[in-house]
């Protein structure tokens, strides 16, 4: 498949490109601030909230399969400047969906747990959102309006952990790096999620589209657990002094951004239309871990080469 995926040069899209192009699909990453340099993939820079950006993604990729991942994704960027916020995470995905539609392109879009706002949990794709930050809302009116103008496209809401290219996209990262280098952390107990690795979540997507799935999905781990056991058992697996982290309640973290306390999910439809679960945590921390022993992480950060110095900003 000729697959292009945009965001290439962050958390979800680096990884997703060098899964596919493992896989031997043909791979167009795009980018914008940030040079990649790779033989793994055919590399493309291009500014998505620019008239035409998309339509010249697609004379140059001409894609079967467009994964978009290309968003403002910190929720404090997002508080600091809703603006941008609102034309990468809510006008762009409209944009790109009618292309995908004239081009007749499958298109899967990348969305986000973070629209519901954690009261109660165990969220099935039929329950009514309520966000409660810049960044919720821009990303549940950006699956909107993928729906409302491709009603054929795949919207994936997702909560990962993995490597990055820049070594610090992840809470996993985070409190990896931390640990190693003995600072002490704080971990939320009071802020349950269910991640999925993200090199697990590219297998997943490819399955997705090539069984031809359409619409909404929870695509998430299947256990569930606080950020603090999360960084417990990160620091477990890797021989590190969980002792660094402190517990303490996300009320006490200084955050600019709401967030939502009880973010475990239902993935029923997502096990039955594909026939298997998503995996627990335990492998993932495993591969986490024996990933990080066979080099992966800097493999990443050699992706980027540099920063095209142009005054915007930009996905």
């Amino acid at each position: 498949m000729r697959i292009l995926i945009t965001g290439a040069s962050g958390l979800l899209g680096a990884n997703l490109a060098l899964e596919a192009a493992a896989l031997g699909h043909q791979v167009f990453g795009q980018a914008h601030r940030q040079r990649l340099e790779t033989t793994a993939f055919s590399a493309l820079t291009a500014d998505l909230t620019e008239q035409g950006a998309f339509e010249q993604l697609f004379v140059r990729a001409s894609p079967e399969w467009v994964i978009h991942c290309a968003a403002v994704a910190n929720l404090e960027d997002c508080e600091r400047d809703p603006g941008l916020a609102e034309r990468l995470n809510a006008h762009v995905p409209g944009k790109l969906a009618e292309v995908c539609r004239q081009g007749g392109a499958r298109l899967l879009h990348v969305s986000t747990d973070a629209v519901f706002d954690g009261r109660r949990g165990g969220y099935r794709e039929t329950d009514t959102p309520n966000p409660q930050n810049v960044y919720a809302q821009t990303k549940l009116d950006g699956e909107r309006a993928v729906a409302q103008a491709d009603p054929q496209a795949l919207i994936a809401r997702v909560n990962l952990f993995g490597y990055s290219p820049s070594g610090g996209r992840s809470l996993a990262e985070f409190f990896l790096y931390n640990l190693i280098a003995g600072n002490p952390l704080k971990g939320f107990t009071d802020v349950v999620f269910c991640p999925l690795l993200v090199n697990d979540i590219a297998a997943i997507f490819f399955r997705m589209l090539e069984k031809g799935l359409k619409g909404l999905y929870h695509v998430f781990g299947s256990e569930c657990l606080s950020k603090y056991d999360f960084g417990v058992r990160i620091a477990g697996r890797f021989g590190l002094d969980p002792a660094l982290i402190a517990p303490v309640s996300v009320a006490d973290g200084g955050l600019a951004a709401a967030r939502s306390p009880n973010l475990s999910m239902d993935i029923h439809k997502l096990s039955t239309d594909l026939g298997q679960a998503p995996p627990s945590f335990s492998p993932m921390l495993e591969r986490f871990y024996t990933l990080y022993q066979q080099g992966y992480p800097q493999r990443l950060k050699e992706l980027r080469v540099g920063v095209w110095d142009d005054g915007k900003k930009g996905a």
